[in-house]
């Protein structure tokens, strides 16, 4: 029998999401040949994620995917201990003994995902080329985009048109981090991917367009264009609504006042803070803390 641990932290993280099926959700859907050939069971984002630990001694008849965004953390599986870095991610087999947990130090922010299927093995072996260390994974936006779509898709009632497309955009993900060597990612792409990791890095500060084409070595000109096409927006417009979007954590989870959610996210000015909130968010920070409390 699976011996699967109660998490420690009963408030859980500051912006995590997760969504779990229950065994009712499981066994509505078994019957469907694409939960049969490859389907998440379980998925989540812990951000931050300080005293994060699991420990489970006969492992679960799953695999897991970890996926580290930030900070450090460790998998200890085979009586070998694994560190998982920054953009670097770790597939723990079916029915194998193991433990993982975050750094005190520096805690790890995590997307991991619980999978099974005919497909696992095969994504399994093609992604662990080696089961004594992590697999370093350039970022790239589109993968979270996946992960956020099944997470979405798995936090409704599943039909069997749902049901595929989650099961469709589970192998889109798998797929980019176990084929990478032969998609061989576009330069610019990848420039624009690492462009977006420094803004994510220093929401607290206000940086400008400038500094933002210089950190990826590019023309204002040249950058603008080539990140307007990766992401549909301008860089700095981009880095507004990252902004915001953190903001959103904070006023859902937190208990600052906007002062200081605004000096958190690097803006100086609350007036203009709040414009901005209100014309991403449709609502102002004040009515969006009433109506999500």
């Amino acid at each position: 029998m699976n011996n699967i641990t109660v998490p420690r932290i009963k408030e859980g993280f500051l912006g995590q999401t997760m969504v779990v099926l229950s065994p009712e959700q499981k066994s509505k859907i078994s019957d469907n040949p694409f939960f049969q050939n490859l389907f998440p069971t379980a998925i989540g984002y812990f951000p931050n994620a300080k005293n994060h630990d699991r420990s489970r001694k006969n492992g679960i008849s799953e695999y897991i995917l970890l996926y580290c965004l930030e900070g450090e953390g460790w998998i200890t599986i085979n009586k070998k201990t694994v560190k998982l870095t920054p953009n670097s991610g770790f597939i723990i087999p079916e029915n194998t003994a193991h433990k993982y947990g975050s750094s005190l130090n520096a805690p790890w922010s995590i997307y991991w995902v619980h999978f099974s299927g005919d497909y696992a093995k095969t994504f399994y072996s093609r992604f662990s080329k080696t089961s004594n260390e992590a697999m370093k994974i350039a970022f790239d936006q589109t993968r979270i985009t996946f992960l956020h779509a099944i997470i979405q898709l798995l936090d409704n009632d599943l039909n069997d048109e749902k049901t595929e497309l989650v099961h469709f955009k589970l192998i889109g993900f798998l797929s980019s981090l176990c084929y990478s060597d032969v998609l061989e990612p576009n330069n610019a792409v990848d420039k624009i991917n690492r462009s977006i990791i420094f803004m994510k890095e220093n929401l607290s500060n206000v940086l400008t367009i400038d500094q933002l084409a210089v950190h990826v070595h590019y023309s204002v000109s040249r950058y603008s264009e080539l990140f307007k096409q990766r992401t549909g927006y301008a860089p700095i417009q981009y880095f507004i609504r990252l902004k915001i979007q953190k903001s959103c954590e904070y006023l859902y989870f937190g208990n600052m006042n906007i002062k200081e959610i605004c000096k958190e996210v690097g803006f100086e000015d609350p007036y203009y803070f709040s414009r901005m909130f209100k014309k991403q968010i449709g609502m102002a920070p004040i009515e969006y803390r009433k109506t999500h409390s």
